[in-house]
């Protein structure tokens, strides 16, 4: 359903800098390629930004914080060249979710599947999610996707899907619920690539392209909030809640590594 009144009213909003709570991709250096066509945007009505991977026809796996404490939400994709703006079905949230968890210091599962009330146009396609159960060793090589700024503090530079090459850290050691990530370079001590603000709830992708997890928070150096570490939810630990879901609504992922 094309809205051009909220299309306007949305997307002003989501080039405002300075906006919560998601964060996008700075320091890109890809371009969107198969991500990218099994992406989308989630847009909030107090101004949120957030990315999304496409899991079924009807169906987005997002970040719980992009589709929560707002009024309303859409998911957001351009049609020859015409802005989207597709009110969900159904949204199902995570039941680990906690809001403000970080700052609580409480364990969250920030995920949550967006139901479409029609399956989206047939440019788009379905991703991969990887069923492993743990984050991958350490040094492996990733793929961070989403449609944030390109640069911290810039708001007018969202709305693009861009990539960029990751690789696994281990601040905390390993783990079994998400993901650290960091720009090969830096490796979480210096500043680079990384999830920034319209990131949340974009794909974090093994090289072979299937989504290992799902963009949840991002931390830089001093008081900048993106490029030196990317933190994502690990999907293959939440298969159940995942498969369950989409099961109740008549549909199901494609899983890989099992």
């Amino acid at each position: 359903m094309i809205n051009h009144a909220l299309a306007l009213g949305l997307g002003a909003a989501g080039l405002l800098a300075g906006l919560p709570p998601a964060k996008a991709v700075v320091g890109a250096s890809g371009s969107g390629g198969p991500l990218g066509a099994a992406s989308v945007m989630v847009l909030g009505s107090r101004g949120s930004v957030c990315s999304a991977v496409v899991v079924a026809p009807d169906a987005v796996l997002t970040a719980a914080h992009c589709v929560t404490g707002a009024d309303a939400f859409r998911v957001h994709f351009r049609e020859r060249g015409e802005p989207v703006l597709i009110e969900p079905r159904t949204i199902a949230v995570h039941p680990g979710y906690v809001p403000n968890a970080i700052r609580t210091r409480q364990r969250s599962i920030d995920l949550a599947l967006v139901r479409l009330p029609s399956p989206l146009p047939a440019n788009f396609s379905t991703a991969s999610l990887v069923a492993a159960q743990r984050s991958p060793a350490l040094g492996t090589s990733l793929m961070l996707g989403g449609w944030g700024v390109a640069r911290e503090g810039d708001g007018a530079s969202s709305g693009t899907f861009r990539t960029a090459p990751l690789t696994v850290v281990e601040p905390y050691g390993p783990s079994s619920i998400l993901i650290w990530a960091a720009d090969p370079q830096g490796r979480g001590k210096t500043a680079g690539a990384g999830v920034c603000r319209g990131d949340s709830g974009g794909p974090i992708a093994l090289q072979s392209g299937a989504i290992i997890a799902i963009s949840t928070w991002s931390k830089g150096q001093g008081k900048r909030d993106c490029g030196l570490l990317s933190q994502g939810v690990l999907v293959g630990p939440q298969r159940a809640f995942i498969d369950r879901t989409l099961a109740s609504w008549g549909r199901s992922a494609s899983w890989v590594g099992e």
